[in-house]
């Protein structure tokens, strides 16, 4: 038998693994037909906002939440919480302190917004061609 400190540390990063059942949504529209109308609306706006500015990414699910891969790389995420909606589109969001001075933008790379203050279609469209532009980048060698 294990220490008991050893225990609980084992109890404890087990649960960071989570195993998918049959309950978590397997596609982007089951995710959203899971939330409260007033937050599948908002996230259905911004997934189509996404949809219109990157027309060649493909839909998936990563960590649990709703994204778009272009090539093949993890492009942007969005997702809902209890008290929020939020748009996940990484590092890019630091270009646009200035346009999101109205939304918490205090996690990395993570926009946070109420469903009755969504974010405006044109700003969208401007953070996903930022991030695909950042993300195609050549990288030197």
């Amino acid at each position: 038998m294990l220490p008991t400190s050893r225990r609980r540390y084992r109890a404890r990063s087990a649960g960071h693994r989570r195993n998918s059942t049959k309950n978590d949504p397997q596609t982007p529209r089951e995710y959203l037909r899971a939330l409260k109308a007033e937050r599948r609306r908002a996230l259905q706006i911004l997934r189509r906002q996404i949809k219109a500015a990157a027309p060649t990414a493909q839909e998936c699910l990563s960590y649990g939440i709703p994204g778009f891969r272009l090539n093949g790389k993890l492009l942007v995420s969005y997702g809902a919480a209890t008290k929020h909606c939020a748009f996940y589109p990484g590092s890019v969001v630091q270009e646009f302190t200035e346009e999101l001075k109205g939304y918490d933008t205090s996690g990395r790379g993570t926009i946070r917004f109420s469903p009755e203050k969504p974010l405006g279609a044109a700003l969208v469209r401007k953070i996903v061609k930022a991030r695909i532009a950042q993300q195609t980048k050549a990288k030197p060698d």
